[in-house]
């Protein structure tokens, strides 16, 4: 491989937005992250409550921004049923399913 070849190869890694490798960890970097989607994996609906039993160091507010950025990078999905008291359960989309093999194994 030539100079040119392996400047071209590793160009991809110096651009923050598009790093493949720089966007995993930073979805996968904290604590929270992977315990959730253990959880979840273990637990095919689960409400927020219940993951909070689950984890008990965890504060409400980093649960629920967890939550919320894994909901928006598809990894999990949030269902509202219209009854009062609200309920909500969290769920692993196909995504979030397909994941699991990988934290697994590790």
């Amino acid at each position: 491989m030539s100079k040119i070849e392996l400047k071209e190869n590793l160009k991809k890694y110096s651009n923050l937005d598009e790093c493949p490798i720089r966007n995993i960890i930073s979805r996968f970097s904290g604590k929270w992250p992977v315990i959730i989607l253990c959880i979840l994996s273990e637990n095919e609906c689960t409400r927020f409550n219940q993951i909070q039993k689950a984890i008990p160091d965890i504060s409400p507010k980093v649960l629920s921004d967890t939550l919320k950025n894994l909901e928006t990078d598809g990894i999990i999905k949030r269902i509202v049923y219209g009854e009062v008291p609200p309920r909500v359960e969290y769920s692993l989309t196909k995504l979030g399913l397909s994941l699991m093999p990988y934290i697994n194994n590790s």
